[in-house]
């Protein structure tokens, strides 16, 4: 029977994605498995965003990485993304899910919230997001979410589980070992050496979760 890993990496993009970007995002990715890339801007038009995210896409399709984009179910459909990640002010599952069809992920912000994470699986997100863990670098965080949050969650729901906030290789290891689906990061890995940071958070996370088989 075929592992599956433990937990997989999920990549958010810095605001600004122009310039030397599209050749860091490619050497993140050729650095180690990445399983989904979130398209983070703001303040754009969505022009210059599609514009901006032509280069991106194409290096997630090209490593078969899901390429999300953050807030905009408009922008998704526009661009054919994979999916769109909404915040609590960004529409509905039931919205993104008439705009980009049945095969889209979806996922949800649902803070430190075990109230918002049900709603969202039971309106049929393909995934939760929680955070933030550790205190960020990349935004301001008014919710702190704790390792028992993840733990409860894995115990009773199939809807695989996403933790942001603050997660670079030597914090990375509680959140594996509690039960996260995917570890979200963007500051760890942009801030420096975009292919060393991939490569540490991998082997963080191997580490720290064995592949499991699915029984």
């Amino acid at each position: 029977m075929t592992a599956i890993p433990a937990c997989q990496l999920y990549l958010i993009s810095p605001l600004d994605v122009g310039g030397d970007f599209p050749a860091r995002l490619e050497r993140a990715l050729g650095a180690g498995p990445v399983a989904a890339f979130q398209y983070r801007v703001k303040g754009l038009d969505q022009h210059e965003a599609a514009r901006l995210a032509q280069p991106l896409q194409e290096l997630c399709a090209a490593r078969d990485v899901a390429f999300i984009v953050n807030d905009s179910i408009a922008l998704a459909r526009r661009l054919g993304a994979d999916g769109v990640h909404l915040g609590q002010g960004d529409g509905t599952v039931a919205e993104a899910r008439e705009a980009l069809g049945r095969e889209a992920q979806i996922g949800v912000t649902c803070h430190a919230s075990r109230h918002l994470a049900m709603e969202a699986g039971e309106a049929g997100a393909d995934y939760v997001a929680f955070g933030a863990f550790y205190p960020s670098a990349t935004k301001a965080t008014e919710h702190r979410a704790e390792l028992d949050l993840l733990e409860w969650w894995q115990a009773l729901f199939e809807v695989p589980c996403v933790a942001i906030g603050g997660i670079t290789p030597a914090n990375a290891p509680p959140l594996v070992a509690a039960g996260a689906d995917f570890l979200a990061v963007s500051n760890a890995v942009w801030c420096g050496d975009e292919a060393g940071a991939v490569r540490a958070l991998v082997e963080a996370i191997t580490a720290a979760g064995a592949d499991k088989t699915p029984a």
